[in-house]
């Protein structure tokens, strides 16, 4: 059997030069112009057909073994998010403003290394892989751009891959779930509109921002005396504004926040609670208010078999590590849109070290990996898509 975890373990010094060089000139979604140039230019010396400007600025490499198979997608994501980075590190960011503060740029490096893999044995290969390097995956609808360029036709895959670096769980740990992985996730925005007036003199106005501080306790009961209690949901605020002056009760006020679930029937029972108990709320409350509800992504829900199949290659490759067949996250992630055209797995590698300070959360300014989990991935990425090509 091919020993993927030494091979990845052998290029190791490519997949951190790649991963520190993305870390250092990161770029937002749809904004990947410098990565995506790196990750064309690597798999063009592979000698791989290479297609560019694939949802903007998404890249889709095709890998064909020498015999006929099947075609399996891997995915790998490139963006970076608007966040200063604290993390002190000699690669840290150059770009004020914007860090790899998700793991992206490991995903990219660790993609490149599956690359070079598959392409070492594509004698031995039954079937065609199909590398795709997607943008704009934290929220701007990377996913669905590349859908809609077809990234999901020409060869049309049979299966899809993709994977996570999770600093929520130590070095050595591999998350494989069967069904649902990561949430869904909708947006809103509510403008409660009242009538503005002095603060020495409340009944003369209608106060919106009253209004707005019962419609967030209001919300809180959805989850608590909709949601069966076996099911999930978080319906969160996560942004109230309203007002300048100390003195003046303002003529608005807007919320800003999310809602997550894993079901698709939670989902829109959610939905409607959510705008019938704020719109309702208001106007007990003397205002009116607009709802607006963005449907960001739907749930990455992972194939039963797929997943099975790739905690057997987790346990045959990486022996030692902890599997966890049962990890679930509020979190969401866009590549429930090929999933949910495309039978997926989706894992994630665990990455945060807390004894050399490399554990702050997704999204925090400090954020940084253990960088031994990159080989990691990739292998077990490599190993996964021959699993199913065979």
């Amino acid at each position: 059997m091919t020993d993927y975890l030494q091979e990845a373990q052998d290029l190791f010094d490519y997949t951190r030069d790649l991963r520190r060089d993305f870390h250092r000139h990161p770029e937002l979604g749809f904004q990947e112009v410098r990565t995506a140039g790196i990750v064309a230019r690597e798999l063009t010396d592979l000698g791989l057909e290479v297609s560019t400007g694939v949802g903007k600025t998404g890249v889709v490499a095709t890998l064909g073994g020498s015999n006929p198979g099947p075609v399996i997608l891997a995915r790998f994501d490139m963006d970076a998010l608007p966040i200063q980075e604290e993390t002190g590190a000699e690669y840290a960011s150059q770009t004020p403003g914007v860090m790899h503060a998700c793991g992206h740029d490991g995903h990219t490096a660790a993609g490149l290394t599956v690359a070079r893999i598959l392409d070492a044995h594509k004698e031995e290969l039954k079937g065609t892989v199909k590398l795709v390097f997607q943008p704009a995956e934290e929220g701007l609808g990377g996913a669905e751009a590349m859908v809609a360029d077809g990234v999901l036709e020409n060869p049309r895959p049979e299966k899809s891959l993709s994977l996570h670096l999770w600093n929520d769980k130590p070095l050595g740990w591999i998350g494989i779930t069967s069904g649902p992985a990561m949430s869904a996730s909708d947006r809103f925005t509510v403008k409660i509109r009242g009538r503005g007036g002095h603060s020495a003199a409340p009944h003369l106005g209608i106060d919106p921002v009253v209004a707005g501080a019962q419609v967030i306790t209001a919300i809180q009961n959805i989850v608590s005396r909709n949601v069966p209690p076996l099911e999930s949901a978080v319906v969160t605020v996560t942004s109230m504004t309203g007002g300048e002056a100390f003195n003046v009760i303002p003529e608005t006020v807007e919320l800003r926040g999310t809602i997550r679930s894993f079901d698709p029937k939670i989902r829109e029972l959610v939905l409607e609670r959510f705008q019938k108990i704020v719109i309702g709320v208001s106007e007990a409350m003397g205002c009116n208010a607009e709802v607006d509800l963005q449907k960001i992504t739907p749930a990455t829900v992972n194939d039963h078999e797929m997943a099975k199949r790739v905690r057997k290659v987790a346990a045959q490759i990486l022996p030692e590590a902890e599997l966890d067949a049962d990890e679930r996250t509020m979190g969401s992630e866009d590549m429930a849109y090929m999933m949910d055209d495309i039978p997926g797995c989706y894992f994630f590698v665990g990455s945060s070290n807390h004894a050399q300070g490399l554990d702050a959360a997704h999204h925090h300014p400090k954020f940084d990996f253990d960088e031994r989990a990159l080989p990691r991935a990739a292998a077990l990425m490599a190993a996964a898509v021959v699993e199913f090509l065979e």
